[in-house]
């Protein structure tokens, strides 16, 4: 039966749990010591791939930390201990470590394996609420992730309990990043299809316009000439070029409200007579990233690509970085 509750009775209660929640996290800060330590240099130490074990909800968090640990430079796979005892205990060698959750530090399929691996002499690092139990006892290091109480009010659903196991596994992976050296574009290799590895990863000229999508007009052109160019093209803007195709200048939509303020007749004046005849640019092989912040400092909308000679051979517009997903 349902019961009736307010919207600041729904409030209140869940602020309760996030409250009981961030004070199960809290006391982890202590247990940050020689154990923790020396878990991070048995997995520092691992020849192998770090495997995390766990059944039911201590599974689902222990699949997140095998996750965040393979993405941040710590190779590590998730085993269901079920499977484990019925052919899966071969993807485990010799070389590894293993990471095992139990909140009980009691749960069957976990400790039907525990001979095998003692059997392999596989480094065992636990994560449990009972520093007595069994699975606690027989790993060479405990991380001690008891909390006082659970979220959910009946003390049944696995709540704060599982909150302090992520938490855990999660001052692992980062106390390894460091101690590896990982970098940003570390974590973009292993993400090229995420938004920060599109940042790190995609180069200008994966993403610039080429040959003749370059919008270009050469010195002596009409300026009338010029606007069918940049309209054609569609970028707003157009290079102007010297007889050998070197970069003198650009013509934008904003010198043409210039122009225009001025009462310049379209139709008889030379373009270099209203160009900007300075204009940022950039070199191919650069990161698209860096185009985009030579755009937003200098508050422009485009930027063209130039070789060794000053001859474009490429532009870009924001809106090709946006698509890109860089911007």
């Amino acid at each position: 039966m349902n019961r009736i509750h307010s919207d600041e009775n729904f409030c209140k209660l869940g602020r309760a749990v996030l409250q009981i929640e961030a004070d199960a996290v809290n006391a982890l800060l202590s247990r940050i010591d020689h154990h923790f330590a020396k878990a991070c240099r048995l997995l520092l130490a691992s020849e192998g791939r770090i495997v995390v074990l766990g059944m039911g909800k201590s599974g689902h968090i222990s699949n997140k930390i095998a996750a965040t640990l393979a993405s941040t430079g710590s190779p590590a796979f998730f085993v269901h201990p079920g499977e484990a005892s019925h052919g899966d205990l071969g993807m485990i060698t010799t070389k590894d470590v293993v990471l095992a959750l139990s909140n009980s530090g009691e749960t069957e399929e976990i400790l039907t394996i525990l001979p095998m691996l003692k059997r392999m002499n596989i480094p065992l690092i636990a994560l449990t609420g009972n520093s007595n139990s069994t699975l606690a006892k027989s790993a060479n290091v405990h991380l001690d992730v008891s909390v006082a109480q659970e979220a959910c009010p009946l003390g049944l659903a696995p709540t704060a309990s599982t909150t302090a196991a992520l938490a855990m596994g999660d001052a692992l992976a980062v106390a390894l990043l460091e101690a590896r050296g990982f970098t940003a574009e570390d974590f973009a290799l292993a993400h090229p299809r995420g938004s920060l590895g599109r940042r790190l990863l995609l180069r200008v000229d994966d993403v610039m316009r080429t040959e003749n999508a370059i919008p270009c007009v050469h010195l002596g052109t009409k300026l009338a000439a010029a606007l069918v160019e940049m309209s054609q093209k569609g970028m707003g803007i157009t290079t102007v070029l010297n007889s050998q195709n070197q970069l003198m200048g650009v013509f934008s939509d904003g010198d043409l409200r210039r122009a225009i303020d001025q009462g310049v007749d379209i139709h008889t004046t030379d373009i270099e007579q209203v160009m900007t005849p300075r204009s940022k640019t950039i070199a191919a092989g650069l990161l698209a990233a860096e185009a985009l912040g030579i755009m937003e400092t200098h508050k422009i909308t485009c930027l063209f690509v130039i070789d060794d000679n000053n001859v474009p051979i490429g532009a870009l517009h924001m809106h090709d970085l946006l698509r890109a997903g860089v911007a």
